[in-house]
């Protein structure tokens, strides 16, 4: 079955850096376009960044733009998140997804990882 799995969070101090990876396994990785969302406690899972399988297209919410930048490497069959510049506000569980449409809805992404936890003191 096919299996996202997400590595690189942790415990940053606000203005640090973090890059998260998701390798995906036992899926044709250069065919879906890949999204990161997060989840903080108590509020629902919203759309952080998305990558086109070509990696030609990229999308960010505004609260990252500037600061995260999507990637992926289809010879790896990973996608990964560089997050720079952290703020307290990022603080939360951070998913990657497949989907065959890169976009915003979630509802467009087929197979999700089971998610990293990112937390930034301020």
């Amino acid at each position: 079955q096919v299996q996202l799995v997400e590595s690189g969070g942790g415990l940053v101090q606000a203005g640090g850096s973090l890059r998260l990876s998701c390798a995906a396994s036992r899926l044709t990785f250069s065919s879906y376009g890949m999204g990161w969302f997060r989840q903080a406690p108590g509020k629902e899972r919203e759309f952080v960044s998305s990558i086109s399988w070509s990696g030609g297209t990229t999308y960010y919410t505004d609260s990252v733009k500037g600061r995260f930048t999507i990637s992926r490497d289809n010879t790896k069959n990973t996608v990964y998140l560089q997050m720079n510049s952290l703020k307290p506000e990022d603080t939360a569980v951070y998913y990657c997804a497949a989907g065959y449409r890169a976009l915003g809805d979630p509802r467009q992404y087929v197979y999700w990882g089971q998610g990293t936890q990112v937390t930034v003191s301020s």
